[in-house]
């Protein structure tokens, strides 16, 4: 089992950034210990409740634990991108984030269609950056296995946005 507590203290609060109000959810520490980043692997890992082909991780911060997960469960791992960071023809999702909107773009032929995928970030906030992944993968003809976060700010109302959009298999490890 993952040390959640290790987990946990190892991602600090950064009031006021990136804008007054937003407390950002700062996963460096995290990161910077190797214990804490194979912890927080791990507990990824231990979220996932079916089988999967495919590992998605979101610009930026997703990336960098969804690499992780693919390596370990043997899995693909797809990245889905900010415009203009993906070559060739790809599939594009805008949506709103809890201080602005954005635009995710994916590689049109990134999935096999049928595909089991699941879908990893960093943090759960209002739902819109997985929502709109979600929808790069319905255009993908990719099939949502599931959604696990590391952090989930439950009190932004993710979660049942995400229910609201038909995404019913959420993990989170740690919910504040």
């Amino acid at each position: 089992m993952a040390d959640l507590e290790l987990i946990a203290s190892l991602i600090r609060d950064v009031p006021d950034f990136p804008k007054p109000g937003v407390v950002f959810k700062d996963i460096t520490p995290l990161l910077a210990s190797p214990q804490g980043f194979d912890e927080a692997v791990t507990a990824l890992i231990e979220s996932i409740s079916g089988e999967v082909d495919v590992v998605v991780g979101m610009e930026a911060r997703g990336f960098i634990f969804a690499a992780p997960v693919a390596l370990r469960l043997g899995a693909g791992f797809v990245p889905v991108r900010k415009p203009g960071k993906l070559p060739g023809d790809v599939f594009e999702e805008s949506f709103d984030l809890e201080y602005g909107a954005e635009t995710l773009t994916v590689h049109r032929d990134a999935v096999p269609r049928g595909s089991r995928v699941l879908v990893i970030d960093d943090v759960l906030a209002t739902g819109g950056t997985i929502g709109a992944t979600a929808g790069l993968l319905k255009k993908l003809g990719a099939e949502l296995v599931q959604v696990s976060v590391l952090v989930e700010l439950g009190f932004l109302g993710g979660r049942a946005r995400l229910e609201r959009e038909g995404i019913d298999s959420f993990a989170s490890v740690l919910t504040v």
